[in-house]
C-alpha cells in the first residue's frame, strides 16, 4: 500500500513500502515538459534534463555525477515527456541514502556550466538525427505532428536543431526557476524502505525547493473534419505507418475501455491485427496497437513496418478490423482474454520498484489522484461487450481518422481513396 502527504510548501511525497525486494527507487516527477514550451525554446525541458548531469557543487563534473552510482551498481537515467521530466536512482537497499542524496543534487543544484551546454547542443542535434535516421522512430515523431500541429502538443519533445541551438544558459535558468518548484514535483520512494524513515529523509533532501507558483500550459486545440494524411516520401526497405483515431483522455469515463480495445485489436500476439497483418498476410515483422491518454488528449492508433508492395493492402485491413469491431459484438471469450492480460502485464510489470514508482507517481502529477491496481482492476472488469461496441462505434468514425506514412509506397491522393471507414 502506498502513503501521500503533502507538504506546507506543496511538496508531495508518496512511499511505495515493498517486502521480498532488495532495491530501491527514488524518483522525481516535475511537472514540465515539451508541452509547456514556446516556440523559440522548444525542446529546452529534454535539453535541461542532459544538463542536469554535468555537474553540481558537491559533484562538480559529469564523471562525479556518474561514478556516484556506478561505483554502487546503481541504476539511474531521466526522461522527458509532453507533460513532464523525471530523473531516477534505483539501487539496493543498504544504499538508499546515496540514491536520495543523488537525485536531491542533480534536481536542486546543478550548475549548467556554460561550456557543457555548447556541448551538449551537439549531443541533442545528433540525437535528432540519430531518430531521424530511423524511421521506427521518426514516424513517432510524425504521427503527434499529424494529430495536433504546430502547438506544443505537436513539436518534437527534443525540439529542433534551430530551437536547441538557440537556447542560451539564461534561458535554461529562467526556465528551471520557473518550472522546478515545490507544487509542481513528487518524490516518490518505492521498495524495501520504512515509510516514516523515508519521508523524514525526503523531507530533509528537498528542503530548499522553490515554492513559488509555476507557468501553466496551453490547452490543446484539436480541430478534424475529415480523414487527415502525413506523408514523408523516403526510400526505405519497407513502410513504416501510424493509423488510428483521436479518441478519449484520461479523465473520460471510457478510457479503459479505450485501453481494452487497444489490446483486443493489436496489442498482444493473438490479437487481431497480430494475426491478420503478420501471421496471416505476412506483411510485417512488427505491427501493435496502442492507447494512450494524457490530460488534454488522447487516440488509439496501430502502428506497423510493412512490405512496400502490401502497404495499400495492410492500411484496409486494418481499417477492416477497425470497421469489423465497431459493428459486431466481440465473444465474451476474447474481452475476458484482454482483462486477464492487462491484469496480469501490470502485475508482472510491479514487481519492480521503479515501476511502481512510476506507476503511482504519474497517476498522483498527473491526475491528482492514485488509483491502486486493484483499484483499476475492478474497474476493468466492469467493461462490458456492449462497452466494447460503443466506444469503437464513438471513436472509430471518418472525422476522427489519421495515417502517418514514412516512405516511397505512394502518392497522397492513392491513400486518399482508401482512408474510408
Amino acid at each position: 500500500m502506498f502513503k501521500k502527504i503533502i507538504l506546507k510548501n506543496g511538496l508531495r511525497i508518496i512511499t511505495v513500502p515493498q517486502k521480498n525486494t532488495e532495491a530501491v527507487t527514488v524518483l522525481v516527477l516535475v511537472k514540465t515538459g515539451s508541452k509547456y514550451e514556446k516556440k523559440e525554446i522548444n525542446g529546452i525541458s529534454h535539453f535541461l534534463e542532459h544538463m542536469y548531469f554535468k555537474g553540481t557543487k558537491k559533484r562538480p563534473s559529469s564523471l562525479a555525477i556518474s561514478e556516484t552510482l556506478d561505483k554502487i551498481g546503481g541504476i539511474y537515467n531521466a526522461f522527458t515527456s509532453e507533460e513532464y521530466t523525471g530523473y531516477f536512482a534505483k539501487v539496493i537497499a543498504s544504499h538508499f541514502e546515496t540514491a536520495l542524496d543523488w537525485v536531491s543534487d542533480i534536481f536542486l543544484n546543478s550548475t549548467l556550466p556554460q561550456g557543457e551546454i555548447e556541448k551538449e547542443k551537439g549531443v541533442i542535434v545528433e540525437e535528432i538525427n540519430m531518430r531521424y535516421d530511423h524511421p521506427i522512430s521518426y514516424i513517432q515523431v510524425l504521427w503527434p505532428r499529424l494529430l495536433y500541429g504546430d502547438q506544443p502538443a505537436g513539436w518534437d519533445i527534443a525540439g529542433t536543431k534551430k530551437s536547441v541551438s538557440n537556447i542560451t544558459r539564461k534561458k535554461l535558468l529562467d526556465y528551471k526557476n520557473s518550472q522546478y518548484v515545490a507544487s509542481g514535483t513528487i518524490v516518490c520512494l518505492a521498495g524495501k524502505i520504512d515509510d516514516s524513515l523515508a519521508i523524514k529523509k525526503a523531507k530533509k533532501y528537498f528542503s530548499k525547493i522553490k515554492t513559488i507558483q509555476p507557468k501553466s500550459k496551453l490547452p490543446v486545440v484539436e480541430k478534424q473534419l475529415k480523414p487527415e494524411l502525413l506523408l514523408h516520401p523516403r526510400q526505405t526497405d519497407q513502410t513504416h505507418l501510424y493509423i488510428g483515431v483521436r479518441a478519449y483522455n484520461l479523465f473520460h469515463p471510457r478510457r479503459y475501455t479505450q485501453k481494452l480495445l487497444a489490446v483486443i485489436l493489436g496489442g498482444m500476439m493473438s490479437s487481431r491485427l497480430f494475426i491478420k497483418i503478420r501471421e496471416k498476410m505476412g506483411a510485417a515483422y512488427y505491427i501493435s496497437t496502442d492507447s494512450y491518454s494524457d490530460p488534454d488528449t488522447g487516440y488509439l492508433a496501430t502502428r506497423a513496418g510493412v512490405d512496400n508492395k502490401k502497404v495499400e493492402k495492410v492500411i484496409l485491413a486494418i481499417l477492416g478490423e477497425y470497421k469489423k469491431i465497431s459493428q459486431k459484438k466481440i465473444p465474451s471469450k476474447e474481452l475476458q482474454k484482454a482483462k486477464d492480460f492487462i491484469k496480469g502485464k501490470t502485475a508482472l510489470l510491479l514487481e519492480s520498484s521503479d515501476a511502481k514508482a512510476s506507476f503511482y507517481a504519474s497517476q498522483e502529477l498527473l491526475e491528482k489522484r492514485i488509483l491502486t491496481p486493484k483499484e483499476i482492476f475492478t474497474k476493468i472488469d466492469k467493461i462490458t461487450v456492449n462497452d466494447i461496441l460503443e466506444t469503437a462505434k464513438d471513436i472509430f468514425q471518418p472525422q476522427k481518422l489519421n495515417l502517418a506514412l514514412i516512405g516511397s509506397s505512394g502518392s497522397k491522393e492513392k491513400f486518399e481513396k482508401i482512408l474510408k471507414l
